[in-house]
């Protein structure tokens, strides 16, 4: 039997059929059988349905569902934790023998205790990677992950996920932090800006090379929530508020992750299972706050038009242009949908929602893939209520962790994100059988264990989980993929300003770049910032396009490199988050909150970068009648009135590179973005807008007549008006 021996693994290949990869000294071994080779994962010599190849991924998975102990399908429900590559100390650490890394001398790639246990005491076969130190690691740590799930029990594969790892900004719990050299690309709303579905499609085809290369099997994405809330802190990674904008992104996006060219029924090699989120829509943050936090519980429908928020996922995630017909699975949103349960009346987090999961998501959408619940939502509160790292249990909050576990299974959920102990979904299978009998249970757990091991056949795991080292490395980070990322960053820039055409700008003129100061904040993990004034980063890729002074009288032009504003009134979630820059007190905001919680109305928001617009200003008196032009990276809508008469032009971006605005800003790149969104007149249109509705607020209209509306923007002739605005606006 000719076998082809890699580093740690070994491949045999049928040359009509699949390529199977075990472990160099695997207990598994392999049959022949009509010619062909397969796996014999029990190792008693026979061709079991769940290993042969031929059979399609649900009828192995039925197969193998049938044949798991309550005990091994309780370990497929679970989704771990954060790991990071190597283990991090802090939020998410590990240990090596009981030691650290660095006392205990291991490579950075090896198993940390807890992953060692929860692949063989707790059965976890879905892993959450939040941060690989390089490709050689992920590679390297994949194929040692493999081989020891290899050897535990019916040989089940490691299904390791992501979160986003391929946009600039990679800084918060919900996008991954890369150490691998990735192709960079344009953020959710980003990828709005270009219009371009084919550039999404793109980017998914790409993006899954990359994960496959890194043993990524499912993305924990896209983001489909309709972004109709302008103050929610996910704002950026949504496709922004259009129905229509973001069903075509959201299709354009899971085909391309989701579909290998050539294989069956879409699936092959490169394939990526896509988990949209979060479901029925979390954009519709009660004032903007967020569900990661107590005071952001609830999700509110003023404008009732929460059958529009569910479109995204029944008109696209669930009816592909592609093969693959629908994304694998679905998240549902911290958030509590107030009042959109018409058959039960309850107030629960989404994943508890018999009617939104069991009656909505499961019967009347008729999706049958995977459930799985954001991450954390079983476990209790944290003590610090700024913090994002305590436990999400919204409208639970009295019931014991086990009992969370069994209403999320009775609404329909068939996974928990961020749970690596099997304890509690055991403890939930004795209430399920004591409410409904022990056959009525085993029938629960199978019905999520078909669902979860299909998700693992599709992508050809069974048949070999292994990585090419040198294959790796030559994929990731490749420069092809690296320059379709970097021009998706140019297609998302959006120039809203350009008087008197002083735009693009001579190169290698003089430019003035000031400092930037911003004041001490909030983190999402509940911990501040220090307090920094210091030049933009922007300043040191400024040399290769321009010369770079010191002084606004020696330069010809200036620079000013801003961020939308930072609102620090999130503070205990009771004062108004604000998208202006100077301080505002919210005397429009509602007298009781929808929810009943409190009101902030009558209390005044700041803004920890306020500074920014105190540059722009002090930065235009400077300069006299020479020009500024205010680059701004921009994660929620901005009230445009304090800044925009002090400047000359303005380029904003959703995130991208620190060099990426000069291209466009010295004519290498002429600019296609247009507004994924409106940028509002006033806080006032803000605190009187519904929550829920997309173009309800009004545009701010700038000193040369044009309105900031959905799908503006600039060229250097004019208003763009071109196909895309045509079909979008319509």
């Amino acid at each position: 039997m000719e076998s082809i021996l890699k580093d740690g693994y070994r491949l045999y290949e049928n040359k009509n059929g699949k390529t199977l990869g075990i472990a160099e000294h695997s207990r598994v071994k392999i049959l022949e059988k009509d010619g062909l080779y397969f796996k014999d994962f029990t190792g008693d010599g026979e061709l079991l349905p769940y290993a042969d190849w031929r059979l399609s991924p649900k009828e192995r998975a039925r197969d193998l569902a049938g044949r798991l102990s309550i005990e091994e399908i309780a370990g497929l429900m679970l989704y771990s934790s954060h790991q990071m590559v190597p283990a991090a100390e802090g939020a998410f650490s590990g240990t090596y023998q009981g030691k650290s890394l660095k006392e205990s001398g291991a490579k950075p790639w090896e198993l940390t205790d807890q992953q060692k246990q929860f692949v063989e005491k707790d059965g976890v076969r879905h892993v959450l990677v939040t941060g690989f130190a390089s490709t050689e690691v992920a590679v390297r740590w994949n194929n040692r992950l493999q081989a020891f799930a290899e050897n535990v029990g019916f040989g089940i594969p490691v299904n390791n996920s992501s979160d986003p790892r391929h946009s600039v900004d990679a800084d918060t719990e919900y996008k991954a932090l890369t150490g691998e050299p990735i192709s960079k690309w344009a953020n959710g709303v980003g990828l709005a800006a270009s219009f371009d579905k084919e550039l999404v499609r793109e980017f998914g085809e790409i993006a899954s090379k990359e994960y496959r290369a890194l043993g990524i099997t499912t993305a924990l994405s896209p983001q489909i929530d309709l972004g109709t809330e302008p103050r929610w802190m996910r704002w950026a990674d949504t496709f922004g508020p259009s129905l229509r904008l973001a069903c075509d992104m959201a299709k354009a996006y899971c085909d391309g992750f989701q579909t290998t060219k050539g294989g069956e029924e879409g699936w092959g090699e490169e394939s990526v299972n896509a988990m949209v989120k979060h479901f029925p829509g979390g954009g519709p943050a009660e004032c903007g706050r967020d569900a990661h936090y107590i005071y952001g519980k609830y999700s509110v429908y003023p404008g009732e038009n929460f059958e529009e928020h569910k479109k995204v996922f029944s008109e696209a995630a669930f009816k592909l242009e592609g093969p693959t017909g629908k994304a694998s699975a679905v998240m549902p949103y911290y958030s509590i949908s107030y009042g959109q349960d018409i058959k039960n009346k309850e107030n629960v987090g989404n994943s508890y929602s018999r009617y939104l999961i069991g009656d909505v998501l499961r019967e009347q959408l008729g999706y049958e893939g995977v459930v799985c619940t954001d991450w954390a939502i079983t476990a209790d509160e944290g003590p610090d209520m700024n913090s994002a790292l305590g436990g999400k249990c919204w409208g639970v909050e009295k019931l014991s962790v086990a009992e969370r576990h069994f209403k999320a299974l009775e609404a329909g959920v068939d996974q928990f994100g961020g749970n690596n102990e099997a304890g509690p979904v055991l403890a939930a299978y004795q209430m399920f059988s004591e409410k409904y009998g022990e056959e009525q249970a085993r029938a629960r757990f199978e019905r999520s264990a078909v669902r979860l091991l299909t998700n693992i056949f599709q992508v050809g795991l069974f048949e070999n989980p292994y990585l090419d080292l040198e294959r790796s490395l030559a994929e990731v980070g490749k420069d092809a993929y690296v320059e379709k990322g970097y021009l998706s960053q140019l297609k998302s820039m959006v120039l809203l300003k350009n008087k008197d055409h002083v735009l693009p700008l001579a190169k290698k003129i003089k430019v003035f770049i000031p400092d930037r100061h911003v004041k001490p904040y909030r983190t999402f993990f509940g911990n501040f910032t220090q307090e920094t004034i210091a030049p933009p980063a922007n300043k040191a890729a400024a040399a290769e396009y321009f010369q770079v002074v010191d002084e606004p009288g020696e330069a010809d032009a200036a620079l000013c490199f801003v961020a939308s504003p930072i609102s620090i009134g999130y503070e205990n979630g009771y004062q108004p988050i604000s998208l202006q820059y100077r301080p505002y007190q919210a005397v429009f905001a509602r007298e009781e909150a929808i929810s009943g919680g409190k009101s902030y109305r009558g209390r005044t928001g700041s803004c920890a970068n306020e500074g920014d617009l105190d540059m722009v200003m002090e930065t235009r008196e400077k300069m006299g009648e020479k020009p500024v032009i205010v680059c701004m990276t921009v994660k929620n809508p901005v009230v445009f009135s304090e800044m925009e008469p002090f400047a000359d032009a303005i380029l904003v971006n959703f995130g991208v590179s620190a060099r990426a605005p000069f291209d466009i800003l010295t004519g290498n790149y002429a600019p296609t973005g247009l507004l994924p969104a409106i940028m509002p007149k006033d806080m006032q249109t803000i605190e009187t807008h519904c929550e829920d509705l997309p173009f309800d607020y009004e545009a701010y209209v700038d000193s040369q007549g044009n309105a900031y509306g959905f799908g503006f923007g600039l060229n250097f002739d004019g208003v763009i008006a071109d196909e895309r605005t045509a079909s979008i606006l319509s």
